[in-house]
């Protein structure tokens, strides 16, 4: 009976630094006089012709490598595949701070073996940061090894969040915000969720919460943060899903947990 190798990690991690890379260039080198193509959830959930140009460049770059791979792509949806790998794109996360040319925002790709991210490389190009991370491998900036930063109590803990963009959703965040606020350090709002788990993976944070997120959002920054020394997850043990993606060293990660699960985190109203 034959078998199907198992996908080489170093080698998915290549071809999504590569991908990241050009779609970072891309993107980067066309962001002046950036203009709304279309709007998705709300009108404040925007999306410009570099999105969609971008994940198209990234998609094409990965089916020349590996025509037979699957793709969930942001803008150009699920794309089935025939073999043991998934790549998850996200071409531009921070499309806002993108349009307002800020510089928060980056090219995340993952990529998933059977339901498993292995691989992942989010650029921020803005910075000339590399993000990366293998599982089992640790992670990196620059190629320079990266940890998170140490849990501290609670109210010593600086917390990244951030917004979705359907009015009532916003509604409930800022309920639960002013209830987690004086209870911590401060609160950062960067409006990239992946250069956020990216930051904190880097220790420029200690924690990170957001609800409403999905897949591509998460995908190769979680990787990333855990592979920091992070855990990263969802609520009552379970893995980071929209409605809720919670990032931490392990200990400050329960305490957080334990302030965010009653106020709605798990309710429908808390996603929108």
């Amino acid at each position: 009976m034959t078998t199907t190798p198992t996908p080489d990690r170093a080698g998915l991690l290549s071809l999504a630094v590569e991908a990241a890379r050009e779609g970072g260039r891309v993107a980067a080198e066309g962001q002046a006089g950036i203009g709304v193509l279309d709007t998705k959830s709300s009108p404040t959930d925007v999306v410009t012709e570099m999105d969609r140009s971008v994940e198209e460049l990234i998609r094409k770059r990965l089916h020349t490598a590996r025509p037979g791979d699957a793709v969930l792509g942001e803008e150009g949806g699920d794309e089935a595949g025939e073999g043991a790998v998934r790549w998850i794109v996200d071409p531009i996360d921070g499309t806002v701070n993108y349009l307002y040319g800020r510089g928060e925002w980056a090219v995340s790709i993952a990529a998933e073996v059977e339901g498993e991210v292995v691989a992942g490389a989010v650029a921020v190009p803005a910075r000339g940061d590399l993000y990366t991370a293998v599982l089992g491998g640790g992670a990196f900036c620059n190629d320079q090894a990266i940890q998170a930063a140490p849990a501290v109590p609670l109210e010593l803990a600086l917390v990244g969040t951030g917004f979705g963009y359907e009015s009532g959703r916003r509604a409930q965040q800022a309920e639960v915000l002013r209830s987690v606020l004086p209870r911590v350090r401060d609160i950062r709002r960067g409006g990239s969720a992946a250069v956020d788990l990216c930051e904190l993976a880097h220790g420029r944070s200690n924690a990170y919460y957001e609800r409403g997120l999905n897949q591509w959002d998460w995908g190769a920054a979680a990787l990333i943060a855990q592979e920091a020394g992070a855990r990263v997850g969802g609520l009552h043990g379970a893995p980071p899903t929209p409605d809720l993606v919670i990032a931490a060293a392990p200990e400050l990660f329960v305490e957080l947990h334990d302030v965010l699960a009653p106020l709605g985190a798990d309710t429908d109203a808390a996603v929108g």
